[in-house]
């Protein structure tokens, strides 16, 4: 009988250091440690010992040297390494430290970036060039190097003493920690089990088959047997009539079952007979070429010679902001990690500053403020690192004619030719150019004198006065509930006002909107109060700003006839959250007519002074292309921008549906046509789900999973399982969810897993959301996600409508792996699917279902999102 264990697991070994690993003085210097500063802003500056551990991996600080060590980050949490002079910290306080000296480790995801200061100009280096060098040793690791990693992780956290073993009472912690709730006797039979020297203690490799029978699962043994007829390999035969007629792979099975035993089976005796084990069977599974993404989706796979109009934009409001809208924190980061998501479209307010330079801030408020012209250079330099498509600057202008023309300035400087200032071919734009015909350009969207016409020479006459656009500048009357957010995200925005310690008190009479106030000039930081009354006065532009702006001139919306009657193209209106809500109920099918020949942004309210979100849903059923939303925010309205803008290599961009895209369309995005589609999905089983953050080590969650469906209205819903009590290892739920579905071009899945309490709300655990694009049929899956400490993983089953014939999905994890992004201690998730008589699997860090579309197309998308605890 053969035991269904992680992939090749009995190679596992514990690295320390990681093979390969040359031990140069820079590295050797950070085993033995170093006492750094660690700098949180001006006033919050408190040496700290950090170390490298002998893992090689691993970076652990203590108050002093000699101290208690706690786990500062893994390596894998690294995205990059900055030096002192990168980091805007460190500048702000160059006359206390000396840049040289500075270094900054910056973070996958959201957590805060770390800057630290050396006693010296060699020791920062060789702190630099140290963790670089773990930064390429760790991107070059195997898969199974990788779960060595992840085993030598988890070693290094049981062993508390850290004397290189792990007693029972040790391994009992680290079930607790791995959120294994079992029986002690049992427990006890598998340390003894694995205990091989009888010492009472479980070293290296006794831990790995320790671990390797606390990871035993019956359902993949069922599945290998099935396909098996001896239950303990897949012949050549065997596995080529799995990969024609379950994987749809045609003639070129054979072949293909050849090439995969040679790069999978780590038996080299099986590898001569050309024989499977379950080993290799399952490495097959995990791996680039188990796939359920299509590859043909992971890089830019979408037409981009289509107009502008015609695609969604990843788009940020207030890009400068790290925090709230009133205190917050203003900073050239904003823009950084906007721009390294793949947001194609940033928001900067300019206001008139000290000493003839423009300052980015909030107007009126007490966010912080930083010089325009850093923007501009942080711009320059991150514009193009994840995506060479088009990247929108809107410019909110606030400044006098002076200061505007060092804008103009600082923009045509440091952009360079880069910055679009003329269109393409210098003739009058009959529809917007494409973003292949824009790669690697940057547009300016604002406000602008006259027309193309007369700049060109095609409509000469006196320039027309200055019309303003609308601006972020509106109070809403109220804001409206958002339909798609359910219970969760009134949950989260109470949770982050607490956080912020803000209260948000809608006072429509006397006060006006505290975002984004307009009028010639900034108020002086003590000169104005967000609670005055502003001034709105005529704007005075500078000529040579208003013709930097080409494709995209700001004016007002007054109504849908107004812009077809005397806008042209290359205009562009903005919207308030509210009015656009507005015009999807009372007008959706000239919205979506409007969005098809002319570009549309939406911006948040001005009362969420916390920096909460909208849900944009409901402004991509209508075809608005660039809702704005707050990026810094985490939550189900990010999630949802993330799982759209995760396909077509995320490269911000994504192809609106046909329908979207017809200026004659009879769409409304309130009342849809059609028939829907019946989608069923059974929720299976799951393993290594992650703690609650915060939660006591002794705890164990009870996990529940929660499907959800976001699209027009009717679709929208939301379906959950039952709680699993105390089991976060290896929860099984086995329950069935039914929905129905009228435009899957346009809906977003999203899957929850929370910690079910009874006396409270529940603990949110994870969530993974992902379009219903991106179809492969027949096909494997592997999906990388971030998520906390232990990764959330589920498997589950789906099927179509049952008059079709019932499909079935068998599904599981295995096979632990660090993940490349944040998390400290992580586990990789495999999920196996098989319909009828197709299997597919998915390796995730992050829960995932899989979707069938009336038993015709089945829907495996991956898509790079976020799980944030709220």
């Amino acid at each position: 009988m053969v035991s269904s264990n992680t992939p090749s697991s009995s190679s596992v070994t514990l690295p320390s250091p990681p093979a390969g690993l040359p031990l140069d003085d820079n590295l050797l210097l950070m085993q033995n440690g170093s006492m750094l500063r660690k700098v949180k802003s001006r006033s919050w500056k408190k040496q700290r010992y950090y170390r490298l551990q002998d893992d090689g991996m691993t970076v652990w600080y203590a108050r002093q040297a000699g101290g208690r060590t706690k786990p500062s980050f893994s390596i894998s949490d690294v995205e990059t390494v900055r030096e002192g002079h990168e980091s805007e910290l460190l500048r702000s306080l160059v006359d206390e430290i000396p840049l040289e000296h500075g270094f900054t480790v910056v973070f996958h995801g959201r957590r805060p970036n770390l800057d630290l200061v050396a006693g010296s100009i060699e020791e920062a280096q060789s702190w630099v060039q140290g963790l670089r060098r773990l930064l390429e040793i760790i991107t070059s690791m195997d898969q199974q190097e990788k779960m060595d990693q992840w085993l030598s992780d988890w070693f290094q956290q049981g062993d508390k003493d850290q004397d290189g073993r792990m007693s029972f009472r040790e391994v009992q912690r680290l079930l607790r920690l791995m959120n294994v709730d079992m029986d002690p006797e049992h427990a006890l039979q598998l340390f003894q089990a694995a205990d091989k020297s009888e010492s009472g203690m479980l070293e290296g490799e006794e831990f790995v088959e320790f671990y390797r029978a606390l990871t035993q699962r019956s359902e993949i043994l069922e599945l290998f047997e099935i396909l098996s007829g001896d239950g303990q390999k897949l012949t050549l035969l065997e596995f080529a009539d799995f990969l024609r007629e379950e994987q749809k792979e045609g003639d070129r099975a054979s072949d293909l079952a050849l090439e995969l035993i040679a790069r999978y089976e780590p038996s080299e005796s099986a590898k001569l007979r050309h024989v499977l084990t379950i080993d290799g069977f399952l490495a097959y599974l995990c791996s680039p070429d188990g796939d359920i993404f299509s590859p043909a989706c992971r890089p830019v796979y979408q037409d981009m010679s289509y107009p502008l109009n015609h695609y969604f934009i990843h788009s940020s409001h207030n890009t400068y902001l790290l925090g709230d809208q009133l205190r917050g924190q203003s900073s050239v980061e904003g823009y950084i990690r906007a721009l390294k998501r793949g947001c194609r479209c940033v928001e900067v307010d300019v206001w008139d500053g000290p000493n003839g330079e423009p300052i980015v801030y909030h107007g009126h408020t007490l966010t912080s403020r930083i010089p325009f012209q850093d923007v501009v250079a942080t711009i320059a330099q991150y514009a193009f690192q994840t995506s060479d498509f088009p990247v929108i600057v809107s410019l909110e202008n606030h400044c006098s004619w002076e200061q505007q023309k060092v804008i103009a300035q600082h923009l045509t400087e440091i952009l360079g030719e880069r910055l679009l200032s003329t269109t393409l071919d210098g003739l009058l734009p009959t529809q917007l150019p494409s973003p292949e015909e824009l790669r690697g350009r940057i547009l300016l969207k604002g406000k602008k004198m006259g027309t193309l016409e007369e700049e060109l020479g095609e409509a000469p006459g006196d320039p027309e006065e200055l019309e303003e656009p609308e601006e972020e500048e509106e109070l809403e009357p109220e804001l409206e509930p958002d339909v798609l957010d359910f219970d969760e995200t009134a949950r989260n925005e109470e949770k982050r006002k607490k956080k912020v310690g803000l209260e948000v008190v809608s006072c429509r009479l006397l006060c006006p909107s505290v975002c984004c106030q307009t009028g010639p000039q900034a108020l002086g930081p003590m000169s104005g109060s967000p609670l005055l009354p502003k001034q709105k006065s005529k704007t005075t532009l500078c000529p040579a700003l208003s013709a930097l702006v080409v494709y995209m001139k700001s004016v007002p919306f007054r109504s849908f006839a107004h812009s077809k009657a005397h806008y042209r193209l290359y205009e562009t209106s903005s919207f308030s959250e509210a009015k656009a809500r507005r015009l999807v109920k009372e007008a959706g099918n000239e919205f979506v007519q409007h969005n098809a020949w002319q570009l549309s942004r939406v911006y948040p309210s001005g009362l969420r002074t916390d920096s909460s979100n909208y849900s944009p849903q409901e402004l991509w059923n209508a075809g608005c292309q660039m809702v704005a939303l707050n990026i810094q925010t985490a939550g189900l309205e990010m999630d949802l921008c993330d799982g759209l803008f995760g396909q077509n290599g995320s490269c911000g961009y994504v192809l609106k549906p046909a329908f979207l895209c017809d200026p004659q369309s009879s769409f409304h995005p309130e009342r849809p046509p059609g028939p829907s589609l019946t989608l069923l999905i059974q929720v299976i089983s799951g393993q290594q789900l992650p703690k609650v953050a915060n939660s006591k080590e002794g705890s164990i969650v009870d996990p529940l999973v929660r499907v959800e469906i976001y699209g027009v209205p009717g679709d929208t819903a939301r379906q959950e399982t039952s709680y699993v009590e105390n089991n976060g290892f290896n929860p099984y739920w086995g329950q069935t969810l039914q929905f129905q579905v009228r435009v899957p071009e346009l809906a977003l899945l999203r899957f929850v897993v929370e910690d079910y309490d009874r006396a409270s709300r529940n603990d949110f655990v994870g969530q993974y959301t992902l379009p219903w694009t991106c179809v492969q049929q027949g096909e494997s899956v592997c999906l990388t996600f971030q998520s906390y400490p232990t990764q959330p993983c589920f498997s589950h089953q789906a099927d179509p409508d049952p008059s079709l014939g019932r499909d079935r999905v068998l599904c599981e994890a295995f096979s632990p792996t660090p993940c490349p992004h944040r998390a400290l201690f992580l586990t990789q998730v495999t999920v196996t699917y098989i319909f009828s008589q197709r299997m597919v699997q998915v390796s995730t860090l992050l829960p995932f279902l899989c979707i069938s579309r009336s038993g015709k197309s089945w829907m495996k998308i991956e898509t790079e999102c976020e799980v944030v605890a709220v």
